[in-house]
C-alpha cells in the first residue's frame, strides 16, 4: 500500500540496485507499491533481484544493464526507458579506494568521480527536467557523512560525497516552491560491499566502528524522502559526530579519520562483510 504521504504511486528509478542500500532502497520503495527501474552493471544481479522483488512485493520491476561510468551508456538507459516517466530518481551508485592520494592509480580516482558525481549529474540531468515540469516527484541523493569531513587515505572519495552533498542543497534551493523534493542521505560506516571493493574490510571503520545494516539505513532514507526532508544523517552517532564537527579543527578531523582508515590487528578482525545485514532480520512485507 502506498504511503500516506504520497497520493499516487511513483515510477522509481535507482541505481546500484543489487547490492547493499540501492538494494534495500528498492525493497522500501517496492513495498509501498512504487513502480521500479533497476540499474546496475551485471544483468544477472539484476534479474536476481527483480525476481525476489516481485517475489516479496508482487511488482514486476525493469531491469537496465548500465556502466555508469559511461556517458554513451548513460545516454542509452535513458533512450531505453523509451518515454516512460521517472518520478524518483535515487542516486545510489558509488565507489570509493583506500591509499595516499599519489599511490592510488589516477584511473582509479577517475573512475571514483565518474560513479560518485559524473554519472549523478548526467542522470539528473535527463530526468529532472520533466519532474519539474509535472511538478511532482524528486532526488534521493546517497551522499555519507565523509561529505563533512576531510578524509586522508579516502581523499577522493570523501571530495566526490562532499560534492553531492552541496550540489544537492543548492537543487533543493533551486527547486523551492515546486512539488519536486531533493533529500541528501549520508549514512556512515553500513555493512555493504563497499568495504571490500576500496580494501578497507580490515580496518577500523569496518572492525571497529558503530557499523549499520543496510535496511536501516535504507529505512531511514525512505523516511525522510518521504518527509521532504533536505539532509537526513543516518544514525544517532553519526547525527552527534556530525553536528560536533565545527568543535574539532579541520587537521583533527583528518587525523581521526586517517586513524580510521587504518587496519586493527588480525586478532581484532572480527567482523565478516554481511554479518549486520543478515542479523537485520527481513523486512516486514
Amino acid at each position: 500500500m502506498t504511503s500516506p504521504l504520497i497520493k499516487t504511486p511513483l515510477t522509481t528509478l535507482v541505481t546500484g540496485a543489487t547490492s547493499g542500500i540501492g538494494l534495500h532502497l528498492a525493497h522500501e520503495f517496492a513495498a509501498d507499491g512504487h513502480p521500479l527501474i533497476l540499474v546496475a552493471p551485471e544483468l544477472s544481479e539484476l534479474k536476481a533481484v527483480a525476481s525476489t522483488l516481485g517475489d516479496q512485493h508482487g511488482i514486476s520491476p525493469q531491469i537496465i544493464s548500465c556502466d555508469l561510468e559511461d556517458p554513451e551508456q548513460i545516454d542509452q538507459l535513458v533512450r531505453r526507458l523509451d518515454g516512460r516517466e521517472v518520478d524518483v530518481l535515487v542516486n545510489n551508485a558509488g565507489h570509493g579506494q583506500r591509499g595516499r592520494f599519489w599511490e592510488v592509480p589516477i584511473e582509479k580516482h577517475m573512475s571514483i568521480l565518474r560513479l560518485n558525481i559524473a554519472a549523478v549529474i548526467h542522470l539528473t540531468a535527463h530526468l529532472l527536467p520533466s519532474m519539474v515540469q509535472r511538478n511532482r516527484g524528486g532526488l534521493l541523493n546517497v551522499a555519507s557523512i565523509a561529505a563533512f569531513e576531510p578524509g586522508p587515505t579516502l581523499a577522493v572519495y570523501h571530495a566526490s560525497k562532499a560534492f553531492v552533498l552541496s550540489w544537492s542543497e543548492a537543487i533543493a534551493t533551486e527547486l523551492e516552491g515546486t512539488e519536486v523534493s531533493v533529500t541528501t542521505l549520508c549514512p556512515g560506516p553500513t555493512d555493504t560491499d563497499f568495504f571490500e571493493k576500496a580494501d578497507l574490510e580490515n580496518s577500523r571503520a569496518f572492525q571497529q566502528a558503530n557499523l549499520m545494516a543496510p535496511q536501516e539505513v535504507a529505512s531511514i532514507g525512505y523516511q525522510a524522502f518521504l518527509k521532504k526532508e533536505r539532509v537526513t544523517v543516518a544514525g544517532a552517532l553519526n547525527k552527534i559526530m556530525t553536528a560536533s564537527r565545527h568543535l574539532m579543527p579541520e587537521r583533527a578531523q583528518a587525523a581521526k579519520n586517517e586513524k580510521l582508515y587504518e587496519d586493527v590487528a588480525p586478532e581484532d578482525r572480527k567482523r565478516q562483510r554481511g554479518d549486520k545485514e543478515a542479523g537485520f532480520g527481513e523486512r516486514a512485507s
